[in-house]
């Protein structure tokens, strides 16, 4: 982890191109989030980089800021099939923070790095001092529900 960017790593019993289909899904991205600010979807799976959908917000859940129930856009940034994708937040607030996933196959199914990197965000918010704005717990979370999500789709042994 540096002061711009968090990664964390969890070894899922899974293939890689099983897990891929749910991170770029955006029901996915409400099956595993961890936060409880992603409340419903809507939209298609990204297949290439700049495919975008819409993920329904509750921010209550992380009691920071009074924003209620909104919209944001999901624009994917990087997408290299079963292998990297990641994505910014568009919306009432372009921050210019990325979220993604890298996958590498290894014995026993796929080691999945889940990161957050901030380094790109305006100097305003960047003064603010509100980034990270998810903990490293979080995302460790987030891997973990991945994995019962693959479980519960049959995608992984249990």
């Amino acid at each position: 982890m540096t002061d711009e960017r968090m990664e964390v790593q969890r070894t899922i019993a899974a293939e890689p191109g099983a897990i891929f289909a749910v991170l770029r899904d955006p029901n996915g991205h409400v099956s595993i989030d961890s936060s409880g600010m992603l409340m419903d979807s809507s939209g298609e799976p990204a297949n290439a980089v700049g495919d975008a959908f819409t993920i329904h917000m509750d921010r209550e859940a992380l009691n920071d800021y009074p924003m209620g129930l909104y919209d944001v856009t999901v624009r994917i940034v990087t997408y290299e099939q079963d292998r990297e994708i990641a994505w910014t937040i568009e919306g009432q607030l372009n921050i210019g923070h990325v979220y993604g996933y890298k996958l590498e196959p290894i014995e026993g199914g796929t080691l999945v790095t889940s990161y957050y990197d901030w380094s790109a965000i305006d100097p305003v918010w960047r003064e603010r001092g509100i980034f990270p704005i998810l903990s490293e717990g979080a995302l460790r979370a987030t891997l973990g529900i991945l994995d019962r999500t693959l479980i519960r789709k049959g995608s992984t042994p249990y």
